[in-house]
């Protein structure tokens, strides 16, 4: 599976513009099969969610499925939606046809105050795509590995995110933990640029192979990033070493 990460500076709760400028870079890209947005792509990571908060069915969501329709590729990425007089950071996944998978942040940064302003979500998302399981987070919840724990024998992770530059050194790192415990491949999409909060942040999208080497990485400049998956090795190194037979079993309650 080929897989395109973009990295990109982000204008502030402008979501025209953001989607003007994505657009281009995508445009740049000639054949893939998943496209990844940061977290909050069209807004970048804003706690006025009753500013800028968005329906299931507004510009964004549409302009997310006519672009996986002409590409014939998934687009991933979250996005600050309404539903039931509440705000969710929502990872939307659209398929070619039209389908869209939905995963609801779960980690809520409380350090910025996203628990006071967005719900957090429940359940974890498992997305079955051309014969790939993919599991979708957001930022935050790389620091929980219990809920990322591989359970389901997925084959790709994803973080999207805006990480700020003072905390990289932890996102370098757990991205690489995330792959090696899970046996899986990693993708971390992170924003460049400065927000309206004066908040920094250096990029560092990268794609880690289920032994915690690089298969491709970005540093601090805007950048699209196409890795290609295969998912023939990954099944060999899990049938090899067999790491994934040794895990432990465990329900989450809450």
């Amino acid at each position: 599976m080929k897989i395109s990460l973009i990295q990109t500076a982000l204008a502030w709760e402008n979501p025209v513009e953001n989607k003007n400028h994505f657009t281009q870079l995508i445009d740049t890209i000639h054949e893939t099969d998943l496209i990844i947005l940061p977290e909050m792509f069209s807004t970048g990571f804003t706690m006025n969610a009753a500013a800028v908060a968005e329906p299931m069915d507004s510009e964004t969501v549409t302009w997310m499925k006519q672009l996986s329709a002409e590409k014939n590729c998934a687009v991933t990425g979250s996005v600050v939606i309404e539903e039931d007089g509440k705000y969710y950071n929502r990872l939307l996944f659209v398929e070619p046809g039209g389908t869209i998978r939905t995963y609801d942040k779960r980690h809520l940064f409380t350090l910025a105050g996203e628990n006071k302003t967005y719900t957090k979500g429940v359940n974890r998302t498992i997305i079955e795509y051309r014969g790939w399981k993919i599991c979708p987070l957001v930022c935050y919840d790389l620091r929980f590995p219990v809920f990322s724990r591989n359970t389901e024998d997925y084959d790709l992770l994803l973080y999207v995110a805006n990480w700020p530059e003072p905390r990289i050194a932890a996102w370098d790192v757990l991205l690489k933990a995330r792959a090696i415990e899970n046996m899986c491949y990693v993708a971390g999409v992170n924003r460049i640029g400065q927000d309206n909060n004066g908040h920094n942040y250096p990029g560092h999208s990268v794609v880690i192979d289920y032994l915690g080497h690089a298969l491709g990485e970005a540093h601090e400049e805007e950048m699209v990033l196409t890795i290609v998956l295969r998912k023939d090795l990954l099944n060999d190194t899990r049938e090899k070493f067999g790491f994934l037979n040794d895990r432990d079993s465990f329900n989450l309650l809450s």
